[in-house]
């Protein structure tokens, strides 16, 4: 996939027009920003954009996120039963205190 971000009032109304004129090639559309699809045709509407707009357009190729081969299982059950815990408005960190559930700041130093 190709993420195009705007950044102007212009850029967006660019972006908005080429998503209704190809929306065979759109894979998501977020206000500011889409999901191109990643072919010839979709760099080609990305390009013409940042032509047009310079700066005002950033692209960047991305790719699927997949949860099971990039997250250890011990991340995976903790999201499931953060979801599931009892008090909706007990913070993580407190949650994950004397379990085995991976701690917060453990997590933020670890690279996917």
């Amino acid at each position: 996939m190709l993420l195009v971000v705007t950044y102007s009032e212009a850029a967006r109304t660019g972006l908005r027009n080429a998503c209704r004129r190809h929306d065979d090639q759109v894979a998501r559309r977020f206000g500011r920003a889409a999901l191109l699809e990643a072919t010839a045709y979709g760099a080609f509407l990305a390009l013409r954009l940042r032509e047009t707009h310079g700066d005002a357009v950033q692209i960047e190729r991305t790719e699927p996120f997949n949860e099971f081969t990039l997250v250890d299982d011990a991340v995976r059950e903790a999201a499931s039963a953060y979801a599931d815990r009892e008090t909706r408005s007990t913070p993580y960190a407190s949650f994950a205190a004397g379990t085995d559930h991976p701690d917060p700041e453990t997590m933020k130093r670890r690279e996917l």
